[in-house]
């Protein structure tokens, strides 16, 4: 079975700074790979890389077989012009930490507007869609709502919704629920929860202890541009093999010790 995600030595720098230092990195169809580390470990670094939002300087990217952002030739990588790079975005749902609404529009308006715009669906059927993924995410009374007037926990669930009316083949999710209040926090997991119920590949950069536990099937620990460890939620996580990952989790799990 061809992995969603196959990352291979992939190096990146910015500047003098090496921030992923030679990563190898799969994800399976329907798998839910939560990475954890502290911060500064390249962990948002390397979601930016899978969907070419951050240029690699070495090793091979592949989302669903394809290279990410570069055609190879005679052992030469070439960066693909952008309008080939956003067709392959198309394919790659993407949750930031801040919501990135459109401000002037309304939460229905911005679920449908890249359906429309990219992929040139009608705006009926568009419409009727983004309702539809609305009420999956719990907002279906908030349709003709503007950004400003929602909650932190319901913005970023409609940016949930927008990602998903591209009908991604695999979902990034960069820390969606740090810049969120704490009482907000569990309607946006639940819908992440739903999601991999749902069979949804998805990759989630989180410091959500509990749900990577419950929901990922595989957790990765990243530490200076390193993977350190990765393995099941419950090993990783309740028996972790590696001092630097010990460290990190006591920190995590009980920060007033």
């Amino acid at each position: 079975m061809t992995p969603v995600v196959q990352a291979q030595s992939i190096h990146k720098r910015f500047g003098r700074l090496e921030v992923l230092k030679g990563i190898d990195f799969e994800v399976a169809p329907r798998e839910v790979a939560c990475l954890i580390g502290p911060s500064g470990s390249g962990k948002s670094t390397l979601l930016r890389c899978i969907n070419h939002l951050e240029k690699i300087n070495a090793g091979r990217l592949y989302v669903d077989g394809h290279l990410v952002g570069y055609r190879e030739h005679g052992g030469k990588l070439y960066e693909l012009r952008e309008r080939e790079i956003a067709q392959q975005r198309k394919d790659i749902g993407m949750v930031f930490q801040r919501f990135n609404l459109f401000p002037h529009m309304t939460a229905l308006e911005n679920v449908m507007e890249a359906p429309v715009q990219v992929r040139r669906a009608n705006k009926a059927t568009a419409r009727d869609h983004a309702r539809e993924l609305l009420d999956r995410v719990g907002l279906a009374d908030k349709e003709r709502s503007y950004p400003a007037q929602l909650s932190g926990g319901q913005q970023q669930r409609v940016a949930i919704a927008r990602a998903l009316a591209m009908e991604p083949k695999l979902m990034l999710f960069d820390e969606p629920t740090s810049a969120l209040d704490p009482e907000l926090v569990g309607d946006v997991l639940g819908v992440m929860r739903q999601l991999a119920k749902d069979g949804m590949t998805m990759i989630v950069v989180t410091h959500e202890m509990q749900f990577a536990r419950e929901v990922a099937d595989k957790v990765v620990f990243m530490d200076e541009g390193v993977v350190v460890e990765e393995g099941p939620p419950d090993r990783v996580i309740s028996e972790p093999r590696h001092e630097r990952t010990r460290g990190f989790l006591a920190r995590v799990l009980n920060p007033n010790a």
